[in-house]
């Protein structure tokens, strides 16, 4: 049987403008699942649609033709929501959006936190292994580009994944697209849509941090996703209304100003 055509979403932060804008796309490719790695909340002004939305698309529903089941991991902010001391090490702008939320999430009678609770920070499946941070700490820890300069740290990460025995792995977490290769080479896309060979074998693993879709740090104010079909992946970048997604933060008196700010320069 064919490996399903999947979007790979992560750290969506309540950004429905780009959400949606990266939902459609990854429909009208031809995508039959999604796959969300985490972060579906905190910082942006949409924490009870964005859940709403990835619930919806991991059963298979809420785009124009019925969809494959996919799953969602839990990110760090999710787990923020479940545990306060879990935000102990965010910044107070991010501490501050992450108790909006969870107070935003309380409303309308809608009770989310029992799902989220119950959502892990990693998977696997018979192509590849999940994780919002990295294979070594699936929750907490970062993939940057600067780390290639980090041997200790790429050959723990190596190692974690080679003990799952899959030939890949993907991220979120640092909102920054790459490729870490074993062999020590990296790939950072650009363009609108990078598809790739990625040759793995079982000498060269390969990381791969997909971006995010609602919270770019590159630079770049586009956002990112991953289509994945077993073999070949593509990073997709997209531009989307990020001056709506910011009129909502800003609307939001609790949610700090900087928030709205850094959409528009991709940090």
């Amino acid at each position: 049987m064919a490996y399903p055509l999947t979007a790979i979403i992560s750290d969506l932060h309540a950004n429905m403008p780009a959400i949606e804008t990266a939902v459609a796309d990854a429909v009208a490719r031809g995508a039959e699942r999604f796959h969300c790695l985490g972060d579906m909340v905190g910082y942006g002004a949409e924490p009870l649609q964005a859940v709403r939305r990835v619930r919806a698309l991991i059963a298979g529903r809420g785009a124009a033709r019925e969809l494959l089941p996919g799953f969602c991991l839990k990110g760090n902010h999710e787990a923020a929501l479940i545990d306060t001391e879990q935000d102990s090490d965010f910044n107070p702008k991010a501490r501050a959006a992450i108790r909006w939320t969870k107070e935003a999430l309380g409303v309308e009678g809608f009770e989310p936190f029992d799902w989220i609770d119950s959502l892990s920070p990693e998977a696997l499946d018979e192509s590849a292994m999940w994780a919002h941070g990295s294979p070594r700490d699936p929750l907490r820890e970062y993939m940057l580009p600067r780390d290639r300069a980090n041997p200790d740290k790429m050959r723990a990460c190596f190692a974690a994944l080679r003990a799952k025995q899959r030939l890949v792995c993907f991220v979120g977490h640092s909102h920054v697209p790459a490729i870490y290769f074993e062999d020590g080479r990296m790939y950072r896309p650009t363009g609108t849509t990078t598809p790739l060979d990625l040759g793995l074998s079982d000498s060269c693993r390969a990381i791969v941090n997909v971006g995010s879709v609602g919270q770019p740090r590159d630079g770049d104010p586009r956002l990112s996703y991953f289509l994945w079909d077993g073999k070949r992946p593509s990073f997709v970048r997209l531009d989307y209304d990020h001056e709506a997604a910011a009129d909502r933060i800003r609307a939001v008196k609790d949610l700090p100003e900087f928030l709205a700010e850094r959409l528009s320069v991709g940090r």
